[in-house]
């Protein structure tokens, strides 16, 4: 989340939310196409600077749109511009070009978006969170940037659709035809731009909405951003009360979707959604955009990230490689959430993201991106790969039993911190941050030797139990925690659905991706919980006896440490 204060824009990444799977556009990769609307010009995509440096972009099918590009000074505002989107609404641009580029000597660019409720970024009014990139280090770098304030936030007009492709996406195509323009900006070929993007949260999901619209684009960095809102913020059906209420909170001053307040309301009441407003939230993915995505695309993804998971990136990932794009996966301790250990190396994600522009968007083929694996454990050591998922060693494995009282009193009730602990995020979310509940059947694990825990843990339980009537879903939670620590291992809690009508039941199912090194001796413990401040409160009353809990923890030993 982005919060202004003024002109400043202090940049909180509370999130960025989905964008439907209405494929409106397509690209080539190994033939030549003709341009949309009423163009019909094949497409050389290969400009004189390209060849030079030996890197050839995606051959493209697109050009301009056919919506003519309509834009109007803003007075005493020299950088910012009021583009007509192709609806009518107006949309803020804010242009700082690159230093030193001219018609002579034009420059690649890079799109900008800002988090969930904010204006685009200015020059000089930047606070820089998570590794962000910022418009004078890129300008100095060579690269033009252009922001801008999404539809219903800032200065521009409309109502917020979350990156809807009809809507938010047009409104991005439309900016890629006014880059062409400009004399300053490099070009692949006439209406096509030499792009690349970067923005976290709702900056990061529209870059997977715009690249699967728009083969214009030739590279992306979408930071801590998503693949469904399903898995997102419904996971299991179940509604994440915690972010939910700070993201409409932070869009209060903008103009949204209806269906949001809508949701919001209905899940806090009652934990579910409304038919309409479902199927809604559901049309907006990405989703099936990502398998449209045919250019490289790095993926920065939050290990204690509460709002959009490792899991978003994971999916997103495997889609990409199922398609042969160039992709890398880097996961860094922070995002939407609070990191509780070691942080690491705090350069990662600005160097990795400057690495990927110069790689594809420059094409410097002398630059190393790294392995395409780059993640980080809870005491600041980054592990490399070469691929996702790693190959598995053998699981850590944990069995217990024990009963359940289902009652709201002694859950996984959120995180205390002292006075300034936390950034600036702390205040925001520690009460849906998950901690260590009193009120738990507890399943210990230890490790017999050293161990590197990554991916999805799966849990089987069997059990049986009652709760009093009621409109609220049957759900009990699952978390693991960090012994050492005393903390949740990633922040991560995992609903689970149950069916609590007095018989014997047993079901499977994967929790959150977690990343966790465990030293030879160390525990790990597994929590099946009756209530979080993260989700909406479950139907209580009633106790469930859990005859069996079995948990799965995934290791592998294809990772190589760095310490």
């Amino acid at each position: 989340m982005l919060v202004d204060r003024g002109r400043k824009a202090v940049r909180l990444s509370t999130a960025g939310l989905l964008v439907a799977s209405l494929v409106l556009a397509g690209c080539s990769s190994d033939e030549t196409a003709k341009g949309t609307g009423d163009k019909d010009t094949a497409k050389t995509t290969t400009t004189a600077g390209a060849a030079a440096s030996g890197y050839t972009p995606p051959e493209c099918d697109q050009g301009a749109t056919t919506d003519e590009v309509k834009t109007e000074p803003v007075a005493d505002t020299p950088s910012d511009l009021t583009l007509t989107s192709h609806d009518g609404t107006e949309i803020r641009m804010h242009w700082f070009p690159a230093d030193g580029v001219s018609a002579d000597k034009p420059g690649p660019t890079v799109l900008m978006g800002p988090g969930w409720s904010l204006p685009g970024s200015v020059e000089g009014s930047e606070t820089i969170m998570f590794g962000a990139l910022d418009i004078s280090t890129m300008n100095e770098r060579g690269y033009n940037v252009l922001t801008w304030d999404p539809r219903g936030f800032g200065k521009s007009g409309g109502v917020a659709s979350v990156n809807d492709p009809e809507l938010e996406g047009r409104d991005a195509q439309l900016l890629l035809d006014w880059v062409a323009e400009q004399p300053e900006a490099l070009t692949d070929d006439e209406g096509d731009p030499r792009v690349g993007m970067v923005g976290f949260s709702y900056g990061g999901g529209i870059q997977l909405t715009l690249s699967g619209l728009d083969c214009r684009v030739d590279a992306i960095v979408p930071g801590i951003a998503w693949n469904s809102l399903t898995t997102a913020l419904f996971r299991a059906e179940t509604v994440k009360t915690g972010w939910a209420g700070i993201l409409v909170q932070a869009a209060a001053t903008g103009k949204v979707d209806p269906h949001i307040p809508s949701a919001f309301e209905s899940g806090t009441a009652t934990g579910t959604l409304s038919d309409e407003d479902r199927e809604w939230f559901i049309a907006r993915g990405p989703g099936e955009l990502v398998d449209q995505i045919r250019i490289p695309t790095l993926l920065i993804q939050g290990t204690v990230d509460t709002l959009f998971t490792p899991d978003e990136a994971i999916t997103n990932y495997g889609v990409l490689t199922g398609n042969d794009v160039p992709v890398k996966m880097l996961w860094f301790c922070g995002g939407h959430g609070v990191c509780l250990t070691d942080e690491g190396d705090t350069d990662r994600v600005s160097e990795a993201s400057f690495a990927w522009l110069d790689r594809w968007v420059k094409g410097d083929t002398k630059v190393d991106t790294g392995p395409v694996v780059d993640v980080i454990d809870q005491t600041g050591a980054t592990w490399t790969g070469d691929t996702w998922p790693p190959k598995p060693g053998r699981p850590l494995e944990a069995a217990g039993s024990g009963t359940l009282s289902m009652v709201a009193e002694g859950g996984a009730s959120g995180i205390t911190l002292d006075a300034g602990e936390g950034g600036i995020l702390g205040g925001l979310v520690a009460a849906s941050t998950p901690a260590r509940a009193t009120n738990a059947v507890n399943v210990a694990g230890s490790a017999e030797e050293d161990v590197l825990i990554i991916g999805a843990p799966e849990l089987t339980i069997t059990y049986k139990g009652s709760v009093e009537p009621g409109p609220q879903p049957m759900r009990v939670f699952a978390q693991l925690v960090d012994d050492q620590n005393d903390v949740v291992v990633g922040n991560q809690i995992t609903p689970v659905p149950v069916e609590l009508d007095g018989a014997e039941h047993t079901v499977t199912v994967p929790l959150e991706s977690i990343i966790q090194f465990l030293k030879a001796g160390e525990t790990i413990t597994l929590q099946v919980v009756a209530t979080t401040g993260a989700y909406a409160q479950p139907r209580l009353g009633g106790q469930i006896e859990f005859s069996s809990v079995s948990l799965s923890l995934p290791t592998t030993e294809a990772l190589q440490p760095t310490r």
